[in-house]
C-alpha cells in the first residue's frame, strides 16, 4: 500500500496540475465555479486511466469508469464548498481557491478509489482491517 500511496500522490499532482491548467483557461471565459465544474470534468477523466494504469496497475473498465466518479463526488463537494468559502466569503480571490481547498479532499478520495478499483478484499485500508 505505501507504494499505491505514493503513486496516487505523484498521479493527483498530475491531474491537480493538469486541473489547475485548465481552470486557468477557462477562468478567461466563464465563471470562477463553472470553470472549476468543467475543469474538474476533464481532469477526472484523466485521473481515471492514470490511476487504473500507475497507481493500482489494474485494467481499465466501463465498469470502473462508470463508477470512477463516485470517488470523486467528495471530492467535488469538498473543493466546490471550499472555493465558495473562499472566493465569497473570505474574499480572498479566485487564483489559488482551488488549491488550497482540494488539499482537504485528498484522503477520502484515495479511499473512495481503491474501493472502485480494486477488488473488495484489497480496498480495505490497513490500518481499518485492525481495527
Amino acid at each position: 500500500m505505501p507504494r499505491q500511496i505514493l503513486t496516487f500522490a505523484a498521479v493527483g499532482a498530475v491531474n491537480t496540475g493538469t486541473y489547475y491548467v485548465l481552470y486557468l483557461l477557462f477562468l478567461t471565459r466563464l465563471p470562477y465555479l463553472a470553470a472549476h465544474t468543467t475543469a474538474f470534468l476533464l481532469s477526472m477523466i484523466g485521473s481515471f486511466f492514470l490511476n487504473a494504469r500507475f497507481t493500482y496497475r489494474t485494467r481499465p473498465t466501463w465498469r470502473k469508469f462508470l463508477l470512477f466518479p463516485l470517488t470523486n463526488v467528495t471530492n467535488f463537494l469538498i473543493t466546490t464548498v471550499g472555493v465558495y468559502v473562499i472566493v465569497d466569503v473570505l474574499h480572498a480571490g479566485s487564483r489559488f481557491a482551488p488549491l488550497i481547498a482540494s488539499a482537504a479532499a485528498i484522503p477520502v478520495t484515495f479511499v473512495v478509489s481503491r474501493w472502485v478499483m480494486l477488488p473488495t478484499a484489497d480496498a480495505v485500508p490497513e490500518a481499518a482491517m485492525h481495527r
